[in-house]
């Protein structure tokens, strides 16, 4: 499907969709993965194609007319239709721009379409001036069956308007009847196992490198554990060796040591025979003055016990003066009453006095 005279113009990766024939509703994915999609341009027939290769197997061979439209139905998805291969293409981009890309591109291709089929036209008036053909016709073009049961087949006219007309209804027909949220998931859903696929791969790396540094981890922790039990023991055998040397050194210091304490304690035991004579002085006044401390002691739990004395009546005191108080609140209280009740039977003889 590709000749040597075709060269690539553009290229870029997206996943490839097309309307199932039965339904003409639900978009049918061409494959599992993104494909790259590219741009061809034949210099020796002047003509643009949209070619994309799944194996060894054409998914898309789209030639451009100037009758197409590449329509963006999200932010990420766009389609067109093909008349001659009798289906719309759809594609579903990682990204936006990716996606406005394309559509530039498809843009340019069909306007290079349509000046290429102008001057072939224009050719075709100066080689055969008495075919009388006006610049807005056309050869017929192959025919092309309608999915639909019980159509008739269609075909193409051999005017370009008739043709534009037809286009434009089949791709508003294709349009009507595609689903355009089914597209936007499905588009979503491939680009999402995309990314799936390369996290779960990166995830893999990142397990075994873990694994790696566990393991030389633990390679260097027994080697510094092997280090420490050398270094052990060097320095045991160190101070074995050095042992044998030094007992010698350790005596002499203890003998002259030992000499030492001996002079030191010598000096004591006179010290503390001087001594003797003065201490049994210091006792006697010792004795002395625990006598009075003992008598200060009882002389003082003494006046102790007077204080308690004390507190305790001061505390009868009051308890008697307030129950004076509340006996003598009582009388004022009916003192109180038998002067009112008084003033009452002084007022009740006055009245009767009075009358």
């Amino acid at each position: 499907f590709l000749s040597c005279r075709e060269q690539p113009i553009f290229s870029t990766r997206a996943h490839v969709f097309q309307i199932d024939p039965a339904t003409k509703r639900n978009w049918i994915p061409a494959s599992k993965h993104a494909l790259t999609v590219s741009y061809f341009y034949d210099a020796t027939r002047n003509v643009y194609r949209i070619i994309s290769v799944g194996g060894t197997k054409a998914i898309i061979n789209s030639t451009i007319t100037p009758n197409m439209t590449f329509t963006k139905t999200s932010q990420k998805f766009g389609q067109w239709a093909d008349s001659r291969a009798n289906t719309v293409y759809g594609l579903g981009f990682a990204s936006e721009q990716h996606l406005s890309q394309f559509a530039e591109k498809f843009q340019e291709v069909k306007e290079a379409a349509r000046l290429a089929r102008e001057k072939s036209q224009d050719k075709t008036e100066l080689t055969n001036p008495a075919l009388n053909i006006t610049s807005h016709q056309v050869l017929p073009s192959p025919i092309i069956s309608s999915n639909g049961p019980g159509e008739d087949k269609l075909f193409r006219s051999q005017s370009a308007d008739v043709e534009i007309t037809t286009e434009k209804e089949r791709l508003k027909k294709m349009l009507s009847e595609g689903s355009v949220s089914e597209v936007q998931w499905e588009a979503e859903f491939f680009s999402l196992q995309d990314n799936n696929t390369k996290l779960v791969a990166a995830l893999h790396e990142a397990n075994a490198n873990v694994d790696q540094w566990k393991k030389q981890l633990t390679a260097y922790q027994e080697e510094t554990e092997t280090l420490r039990q050398r270094v052990a023991e060097l320095e045991s055998q160190g101070t074995h060796d050095s042992s044998s040397e030094n007992n010698k050194e350790e005596l002499s210091q203890t003998l002259e040591e030992l000499e030492l304490l001996i002079k030191a304690k010598d000096e004591e035991i006179q010290l503390l025979k001087s001594q003797k004579c003065g201490r049994w002085e210091a006792e006697g006044e010792r004795e002395e003055t625990l006598q009075k401390l003992q008598e200060l002691e009882a002389r003082n739990a003494e006046l102790e016990q007077r204080l308690h004395l004390a507190e305790q009546t001061l505390a009868e005191t009051l308890a008697e003066r307030e129950k004076m108080h509340g006996e003598v609140t009582k009388v004022a209280e009916i003192m109180d009453v038998k002067i009112f009740e008084l003033s009452e039977l002084r007022q009740g003889l006055a009245k009767l006095l009075e009358s």
